[in-house]
């Protein structure tokens, strides 16, 4: 089994990578054998997705990369970070550019969406966004879960939940991706 997580974020320091990885290791525990892969999106940089850009460069080969891996994966877990409410940029131009490969980005792959931030709102606007999307890409979300309040909910230095709710839903829903 292989599991595809990542951060929807291009910040060299991102929470929600951290928070996609933990989820993966968790899955991981949870399911003998699963090797696990954390994608950065800054290997995935491409010029802003426009008809025009396509015409002149066909399909760039990062979004024909990141498509292959998540068609090779058994599962993906997103953490996506929210910026004014919605997707980061680095994210939905990466979405925008896998899409023309193929509308079913997803592949019809188990799904786990995270959302994270350091207010207490969590993220929660882009996740709601993610969850009601995703099945119209060919996502088959199985839980989605936000951790409002990142820095007092996560322990950096172990790279685990601190918040035993919390890390208890997350165990939870990591268990269940592969089943």
């Amino acid at each position: 089994m292989k599991v595809i997580a990542f951060g929807a974020s291009s910040s060299r320091k991102s929470i929600n990578k951290q928070l996609a990885a933990h989820a993966a290791n968790l899955a991981a525990q949870s399911n003998e054998g699963t090797d696990i892969e954390v994608l950065d999106l800054n290997d995935f940089e491409m010029p802003l997705f426009s008809q025009d850009k396509e015409e002149e460069l066909g399909q760039p080969e990062a979004a024909k990369t990141f498509f292959k891996k998540l068609g090779e994966s058994d599962a993906i877990i997103i953490s996506f970070a929210e910026h004014n409410g919605s997707y980061t940029a680095a994210y939905k131009n990466l979405f925008d550019w896998a899409s023309r490969i193929d509308q079913k980005v997803f592949q019809n792959k188990p799904m786990l969406l995270l959302a994270t931030s350091p207010g207490p709102g969590g993220a929660g606007s882009v996740l709601a966004a993610a969850k009601g999307s995703a099945p119209y890409f060919a996502g088959d979300v199985k839980a989605s879960l936000s951790i409002p309040s990142f820095y007092d909910n996560f322990d950096m230095e172990n790279s685990r939940l601190s918040n035993e709710e919390y890390q208890q839903q997350l165990s939870a829903a990591a268990a269940d991706l592969l089943k």
